[in-house]
């Protein structure tokens, strides 16, 4: 989780260019979002992560939830024949017993797959998949929103969906900045902390999550060089966080009680002023179109306290 939620690498360049087609697939000199009918071959991505695909693809592998995800919003989901075994949403995803963390080529082309979709280049996969003639289009971890748009159209791109990833993404921009506009103006941002296990490790206002968090005026407790660090209970008591996030309900069965069952945290702001919010840890570190969700949740929470509400 740690690492899917990481701060990516810089934005990337949409570039579509159709060898077979004209320029009306093409985009403009700033790496616009692609117009056009989908004509293949198309190339996908920006220096040495382009990618090209000849046909539109019939048998597709997603090796990540977050490309799963994805897939299916931009209407792919009938081409997608395998997807890896963390992929759970939508619901009756053909899930298998691929590994994105370990990928093994051989598995992979086991599904006569003419795409393969990924977040990270484990194993050296691209290479591997590329000898077999299979191309691999990556969408790392992002930065920011714009570059979860990009990789929407990316995906609408390479997949022929450029209309339904276009307008994906353009729903996604309308909802989120009409969420944001619920979130009061502070002079200072609340504090929180993210909890991903219950050994404390948290995130840092660096990472696409802290940065989701800022943007609904909250600022991490956790500061420095580590975006992940490893925090003690001391310090978390010590630092009184406005509010408390739980990403690791699911997985280890934290609730608000337990916290508050904590040596000291009972005294905590955000156990005494009821504060404590489970999130879906599978929504909160995936960085798909269900980013919406995440965010209106937190802008919800941050919303319901007053604008004059004293920080720690």
């Amino acid at each position: 989780m740690r690492r899917m939620l990481g701060a990516g690498v810089a934005t990337l360049a949409l570039i579509v260019a159709s060898c077979g087609g004209g320029d009306d697939s093409g985009t403009d000199a700033d790496g616009a979002a692609p117009t056009g009918d989908g004509t293949f071959p198309v190339t996908v991505g920006s220096g040495d992560t382009a990618v090209t695909v000849e046909a539109r693809p019939a048998a597709i592998v997603s090796l990540a939830p977050t490309t799963t995800e994805i897939l299916f919003a931009v209407g792919a989901g009938d081409q997608v024949v395998a997807v890896d075994d963390q992929s759970d949403y939508p619901p009756g995803v053909p899930v298998t017993g691929l590994s994105g963390y370990t990928p093994n080529v051989e598995a992979i082309l086991g599904y006569e797959p003419d795409l393969v979709v990924a977040t990270d280049d484990n194993g050296d996969v691209v290479a591997g998949l590329a000898k077999a003639g299979v191309p691999t289009l990556l969408l790392p971890a992002p930065d920011t929103l714009d570059d979860i748009y990009t990789q929407i159209e990316q995906v609408g791109a390479a997949t022929g969906h450029i209309g339904d990833s276009a307008e994906l993404a353009a729903s996604m921009r309308s909802d989120i900045e009409q969420i944001l506009t619920t979130v009061p103006e502070r002079d200072q941002p609340l504090s929180y902390y993210h909890e991903l296990d219950d050994t404390f490790y948290t995130i840092t206002d660096d990472t696409f999550l802290g940065y989701l968090y800022g943007l609904v005026g909250l600022r991490s407790i956790a500061t420095g060089p580590d975006a992940y660090p490893q925090l003690s209970a001391e310090y978390i008591v010590e630092s009184d966080p406005d509010l408390i996030f739980l990403a690791d309900g699911q997985c280890c069965g934290v609730t608000p009680e337990t916290v508050a069952a904590r040596a000291g945290w009972g005294e905590l702001t955000a156990v005494r002023e009821g504060r404590v919010h489970v999130l879906d840890e599978d929504i909160a570190s995936r960085w798909g179109p269900r980013v919406v969700d995440l965010l209106r949740d937190l802008a919800a929470t941050a919303a319901a306290l007053p604008a004059a509400q004293p920080t720690s």
